[in-house]
């Protein structure tokens, strides 16, 4: 039985790295699904901000985000842009997402005309 060994070892090191690409999968759904909960956030309070919908615009992202399993660090809306941190974690590590929602910067955008 002399290829015994080389078949374990060579089965050790195939279950390893699929372990570790498992890992990295389901890190890269996580940081999919932070990235869209935080652009819908932002997208949200930038509508409520605007008067497309009706709200408070850090609520409307605060209700956003919570429906994703994430919580708002911050919440800023000047005019009708907002900018929009969140964070989740992603089992022991830590991960946050940052949009903004609203017109290019430099360009004025009259509401209610």
């Amino acid at each position: 039985m002399p290829g015994a060994a080389t078949s374990a070892g060579m089965l050790a090191v195939l279950a390893t790295v699929t372990v570790g690409l498992t890992a990295v999968g389901a890190g890269a759904v996580h940081a999919q699904r932070l990235s869209a909960a935080v652009d819908a956030a932002a997208l949200a309070a930038a509508d409520a901000a605007s008067g497309a919908i009706s709200g408070v615009p850090c609520d409307r992202a605060g209700r956003i985000a919570a429906e994703g399993a994430f919580d708002v660090v911050s919440c800023e809306v000047e005019g009708i842009t907002a900018t929009v941190r969140i964070s989740g974690s992603f089992g022991p590590f830590p991960a946050m997402a940052v949009a903004r929602a609203g017109p290019p910067p430099g360009q004025t955008i009259v509401v209610g005309r």
